[in-house]
């Protein structure tokens, strides 16, 4: 992660004050140091105390003397001037020393404010990577979190799903079953209704038959009107059995209005072909409920066709061709 420009700028800001101080105080120094060499005193007061006792002698010794200080004087001066430049150069050696001291020392201030700054920088760069590094594993845990979650939710909505289904095919199993069981039962009724049905009116014709035959066999042995009179007997008998077959017959087809009650019975008028189709029927005798005769006129008509009635001869028929019947269910409850 890189410093902004401006922090970069901040961390060379003080050791460039600082170096710069340093130059200016070695520059102060040195100035200070040359303004306050002292100078040393010139050796002509001597030469000239000298000259002053020479005077006295004589002249070529006065002049000897003259050109004795004068060397004298030049080695002084020249000897001066080499002490002074030694001293100079001493001085000089030793400002160059104390401005290489300083100068180290502020390449060293300087360098370690760098270094400093450095690992400022290589800390601050430290930090914001374990800040950064913080933030990403935050985010990694959050996505975890977050994904677990999810993963977590839609198991959840997976069991419902599949529990739902479950529940939803053992239902339509049940419902199927209950069905396929219902169906059973009703073909298992009906086909008891119908053996019953047959077995009623085989029962019928059969006694139809038997009392026929019995009713022809005395006619034939006995005179015509005894004949008659017992073909009459035999007759109503086998009506009887036909008018219990038709009411059996209704009382299996009839609905049971909500009006219905005990005791209630009903006169129908029933008019019937031949082939024992029921071609009308009708009220002959209110039960005072419109309701419950309407149920017995409709349970009668759909008996549709009595294939019993084919056996009878047209003398039997005749009596089934227009006739009433009373409607009055024995089961009928409250």
């Amino acid at each position: 992660m890189q410093q902004p420009e401006r922090s970069r700028s901040e961390s060379y800001y003080w050791p460039t004050i600082l170096a710069v101080g340093l130059h200016v105080i070695i520059f102060a120094m040195l100035f200070v140091s040359f303004a306050m060499t002292p100078d040393l005193p010139p050796s002509k007061p001597i030469v000239q105390a000298t000259l002053y006792q020479l005077k006295s002698q004589s002249q070529a010794k006065t002049q000897t003397n003259q050109k004795i200080a004068g060397e004298a004087q030049k080695t002084s001066a020249k000897q001066y001037e080499a002490e002074q430049m030694e001293q100079r150069k001493v001085e000089q050696q030793r400002q160059a020393a104390a401005q290489a001291a300083e100068q180290k020392k502020a390449e060293e201030a300087r360098k370690a404010e760098v270094a400093k700054a450095q690992a400022a920088k290589a800390a601050e760069a430290k930090k914001a990577e374990e800040t950064r590094k913080a933030a990403e594993q935050k985010k990694q845990a959050e996505i975890a979190k977050k994904k677990a979650a999810d993963e977590a939710a839609k198991k959840k909505a997976d069991d419902e799903a599949k529990k739902k289904a479950a529940a939803e095919a053992a239902k339509k199993k049940a419902a199927e079953e209950a069905k396929k069981k219902a169906a059973a039962e009703a073909a298992k009724k009906k086909a008891a209704e119908e053996a019953k049905k047959k077995a009623a009116a085989e029962a019928a014709r059969k006694a139809a038959e038997d009392k026929k035959a019995q009713a022809l066999a005395e006619l034939l042995s006995e005179d015509t009107q005894r004949q008659q009179a017992m073909a009459d007997t035999q007759g109503d008998q086998v009506a009887g059995d036909f008018d219990d077959l038709i009411r059996m017959r209704a009382a299996e087809g009839w609905t049971r209005p909500p009006s219905a009650r005990n005791n209630m019975s009903v006169s129908l008028r029933v008019n019937m072909l031949p082939d024992g189709t029921i071609t009308a029927v009708s009220v002959s005798r209110s039960s005072g409920d419109t309701p419950f005769d309407n149920s017995a006129v409709a349970a009668v008509k759909n008996i549709g066709r009595l294939t019993e009635m084919q056996g009878l001869s047209a003398q039997e028929f005749q009596p089934y061709r227009s006739f009433t019947m009373t409607f009055t269910p024995e089961d009928l409850a409250l």
